[in-house]
């Protein structure tokens, strides 16, 4: 739709009568004129030279305020800075990324759409040459710092800056400038060899030792802590053969509280005759008692071996960390008697229940 946009009639002044049909007619026409694309564009054939672009624009504002959009077809391609004038309101400097126009950015025949800022007219797309440069080189340069020294090929045209430096091996950053890290401090340096790697407290890496650092095959190994083995409800946790108990033979005769300390030992022997009916005072060490070292619903069996001479005597009573409990003994009766010149081995199953409580299975038997 042309511009500018006329309505036929206007009511205000009217001195004859108006059909009803013209107010639709008035209304139709501005309905196509919103709906028309054309409307919007300010849009012109340019009438003026190269680098002095000139367009005239009918029926609409072209006031040169901040926001005014104009889009004309260049008849010529510039050589350098241009200028465009509307409606013969004085030049304004055509400008794009905010710097003079080089040549052949405006292409003739090409449709350049600008805005003006309040100062100039800004480019709003490249129909032509992407401008190159804004400026010109003069000479460049490199400073070392931070870690980093560099150099520059013709440095006064087509500069080619060359970074560098001197550093070598594992680098570090601070936030501004690059050092060589320091292993131990900055990073676990590895040492040679091909076994498994183990940290320290000091920062450094260290060859594993199969046995003490890793459970290793053919490998003997110590466990100090609790080692759990669940298997499954097909499956057995463990199966071992030749497995042995630690045993501690002593050269003592019974008699009085006897500690039993239960993690140095399954098996205790005392190979002298003993001398007086004794006590077993169980525990799990000096410094930890048998309710701290196993759980409920678990259990510990210990046997004691002791040597009688022609008066033999028995165990009188039982104490589990400091607590007498009664146990219950094989046939059903606690013994009263040794067996004289033999060996009388009792053993104990210790039942946990529940915390500090016990269920004691006993029984005494004779060697000779």
């Amino acid at each position: 739709m042309a511009k500018p946009i006329t309505i036929p009639n206007t009511f205000a002044n009217a001195t004859t009568a108006i059909p009803l049909s013209q107010l639709d007619n008035n209304y139709s026409t501005i309905t196509s004129a919103i709906n028309d694309a054309n409307t919007y564009s300010n849009y012109a054939a340019d009438s003026g030279a190269a680098n002095a672009y000139a367009v005239t624009l009918s029926g609409v504002t072209t006031t040169y305020n901040a926001g005014l959009r104009i889009q004309f077809k260049a008849a010529n391609n510039n050589s350098g800075a241009s200028t465009l004038n509307v409606n013969s309101q004085g030049t304004k400097n055509i400008f794009f990324n905010n710097a003079a126009l080089s040549a052949n950015v405006i292409q003739a025949n090409a449709v350049v759409d600008v805005i003006y800022d309040g100062t100039q007219f800004q480019m709003l797309s490249v129909n032509g040459t992407t401008p190159t440069s804004y400026g010109t080189v003069t000479n460049v340069s490199v400073t070392s710092a931070n870690g980093f020294t560099g150099s520059v090929a013709t440095s006064n045209t087509t500069p080619n800056i060359t970074i560098t430096t001197s550093i070598t091996g594992v680098l570090k950053g601070n936030g501004t400038a690059i050092s060589a890290a320091t292993a131990g401090t900055d990073y676990l340096a590895p040492p040679s060899g091909t076994a498994l790697l183990k940290a320290n407290s000091g920062g450094a890496l260290a060859n594993a030792t199969a046995g003490t650092d890793y459970v290793a095959p053919n490998v003997a190994t110590t466990f100090t802590a609790a080692q759990t083995f669940t298997g499954s409800t097909s499956n057995i946790a463990i199966s071992m053969t030749n497995a042995t108990e630690p045993a501690t033979v002593s050269a003592t005769a019974a008699t009085g509280n006897i500690t039993y300390d239960l993690a140095n030992q399954s098996v205790l022997y005392y190979t002298s005759n003993a001398s007086a009916n004794w006590n077993v005072l169980f525990r799990y060490s000096s410094g930890t008692t048998l309710n701290t070292a196993i759980a409920a619903n678990t259990a510990i069996t210990a046997a004691f071996l002791v040597q009688q001479g022609a008066t033999a005597y028995y165990n009188a009573n039982v104490y589990i960390d400091g607590t007498q409990v009664t146990p219950k003994w094989q046939g059903g009766t606690a013994p009263t008697s040794g067996n004289a010149n033999a060996v009388d081995a009792y053993t104990y199953t210790i039942v946990k229940t529940a915390a500090n409580a016990y269920t004691v299975f006993a029984s005494q038997t004779q060697f000779k």
